[in-house]
């Protein structure tokens, strides 16, 4: 029995396990919200659909499942664009369904005519446009299968008029879509290249990335037969760095602790899955690099030993063949050093700073920390919220973190903790608001309003746009434009019908706190944080601000660290007394 284009679509997802759309209904869409208004996917009305493609991407990155977002033609769908750059680039199984104009007006400059299939290139893998139903039915699968396979995000085109359309060949509708993860085992020649870099090194560190997530006990099994370190960029660090008896932190502009130190004074360095984007926190010589995508191998430094596969069958593979390493003088001294850089700067990040006004966004990030569910999932806003989440989170193997780590726009925590909450309802979701970024997407409080997501956002308020000004000071440029009047943001959640604390007084924001993460329902907190938090200290000069350069960086991020501090020292216990 013909059915229309629109009703097979939905049959389709429904029948993929997708549980929701994110999007905003209306013209060319209109047929496909009217299918999914008879069907059981729940439609999640967001007030702009970049927030929508947020959304998508965040329940894909924690469900590992297919997300989905829509748009109506022009205006609707190009709004999409944000987010699926950020939920391509960080590798979310995402369809996104661009509703386009009649076909018959295609080309003729049409009321809110653009040109979507063109437009969503760059930040997918798969984006076609349907010109019948027969043919949208088999790009319906294309689309699902490219996303579902890796390859990032697919966009699925549809004009309004051949979503109506009967459709009755259920060939490629019907057909199963392959979602397995593969297993890619070395090629035998370069894992023998870098299990004989690795025995001929005196000392050698391990750098991990998000890639390292299923491979944790095998890169843990690695380090202790060779005495190695282990440091992680950010999107590794929920994943690797807790019970880590190897950990010396993170490298980058967020980075603490001795990571740089161990990346740079090994004899060999070992990127393990990860596409690292700052290359001049490498070094340059010596460098092996693993990744199941051969593409990303050399993109940030010279690699000397590549090694295409998956992490962990790739240390499956040469475990058996490394040497073991007798000596732990490199690794304890690595473990010394940590222990020192972040006992030197937590002394000004935790003594009487519950005094201090206004608020240290430090002390409240870590009280934050403190209290939240061993199982919290965090979102994060671009900008000194990434600082926060980077130093105070702590991760435990249960928790999850949430940021626009690759894309890094802004204000992507509260729509990321909406797809978050709305996947996981049983599960507690904060979101790390900027002032900034809260201001930009602001009409989605009415989205968790009308859902009743019982999100925790806590709103880092510094009337500023901090990062920016970071980044002018230590370009040597005067700060610009950074600065903006204070706003009541608890005012605004409330008038929007959600529940609302605003905290000046460090006295009292332990207990607001703990009362906000305890309400049933969703809740907004308003601190008022320090502007000149992570400012550059006296000391610095300004010759030294002139460049970006990586010691004024390390200077400027040699913040709090948060509970981390309290792992250095315990792995002080690992080494061995003379």
């Amino acid at each position: 029995m013909a059915q229309s284009y629109a009703q097979q679509l939905v049959e389709m997802l429904e029948a993929q396990g997708v549980k929701r759309i994110y999007g905003l209904v209306g013209d060319s869409l209109n047929p496909i919200s009217d299918a999914v208004r008879d069907s059981s996917i729940e439609w999640i009305h967001v007030r702009n659909e970049e927030a929508a493609a947020f959304a998508a991407g965040a329940e894909s990155e924690l469900t590992g499942g297919l997300a989905v977002c829509a748009g109506s033609c022009g205006p609707g769908n190009t709004h999409l664009i944000q987010g699926l750059y950020d939920a391509n680039r960080n590798g979310a199984k995402v369809l996104a369904i661009a509703s386009h104009i009649p076909s018959r007006q295609i080309g003729s400059h049409f009321f809110q005519e653009t040109h979507p299939e063109q437009l969503f290139k760059e930040c997918s893998g798969y984006c076609e446009m349907a010109n019948s139903a027969e043919q949208g039915a088999v790009i319906l699968h294309h689309a699902i299968q490219s996303t579902m396979a890796g390859k990032g995000v697919s966009v699925l085109v549809v004009p309004g008029d051949i979503a109506t359309g009967d459709v009755e060949d259920t060939t490629f509708t019907e057909s199963t879509i392959a979602t397995g993860r593969p297993v890619v085992f070395p090629d035998p020649a370069e894992a023998a290249a870098l299990v004989k870099a690795i025995n001929e090194a005196e000392t050698v560190t391990l750098f991990c990335g998000a890639g390292a997530k299923h491979a944790r006990k095998q890169v843990l099994q690695l380090a202790e037969k060779i005495k190695s370190p282990i440091g992680h960029a950010l999107g590794g660090k929920m994943y690797i760095q807790y019970d880590n008896p190897f950990d010396v932190g993170m490298s980058g502009l967020l980075g603490y602790g001795a990571c740089h130190d161990a990346s740079n004074d090994a004899d060999l360095l070992i990127l393990v899955g990860t596409d690292f984007p700052y290359n001049d926190f490498l070094p340059k010589e010596n460098v092996a690099q693993i990744d199941i995508d051969g593409s990303h191998i050399g993109r940030r430094t010279k690699i000397k030993y590549p090694v295409v596969g998956d992490v962990a069958a790739v240390i499956e593979n040469i475990l058996p063949h490394v040497e073991e390493k007798k000596s732990r003088r490199f690794l304890d001294k690595m473990l010394k050093e940590h222990h020192k850089k972040l006992t030197d700067v937590i002394e000004a990040y935790t003594h009487k700073v519950e005094d201090y006004t206004p608020i240290h966004p430090e002390y409240a990030a870590d009280l934050i920390d403190k209290l939240a569910d061993d199982d919290a999932i965090f979102t994060v806003d671009t900008g000194m919220c990434n600082v926060w989440g980077a130093r105070y989170i702590t991760p435990n193997g249960k928790r999850e973190q949430i940021g626009s780590f690759r894309h890094g726009t802004m204000a992507n925590a509260l729509p990321h903790a909406i797809g978050a909450q709305a996947s996981h309802p049983g599960r507690q979701v904060i979101s790390f608001n900027g002032d900034g970024g809260l201001g930009m997407l602001m009409g989605e409080l009415l989205t968790v309003k009308l859902h009743n997501l019982p999100i925790k956002m806590f709103t880092f308020n510094n009337s500023s746009l901090g990062m920016v000004k970071l980044e002018m000071l230590v370009q040597g440029l005067p700060e610009f434009e950074t600065d903006h009047d204070q706003v009541n943001y608890a005012k605004i959640a409330e008038g929007a019908g959600i529940k609302s604390f605003r905290v000046e007084d460090p006295h009292k924001l332990e207990k607001t706190i703990a009362k906000a993460l305890a309400y049933d329902g969703p809740v907004l907190v308003d601190i008022v944080t320090d502007p000149n938090a992570l400012s550059i200290p006296p000391n610095i000069t300004w010759d030294m601000l002139l460049g970006f350069s990586k010691a004024a960086t390390r200077t400027v991020f040699g913040g709090g660290v948060g509970q981390m501090v309290n792992m250095a020292k315990a792995n002080l216990r690992n080494i061995p007394k003379p």
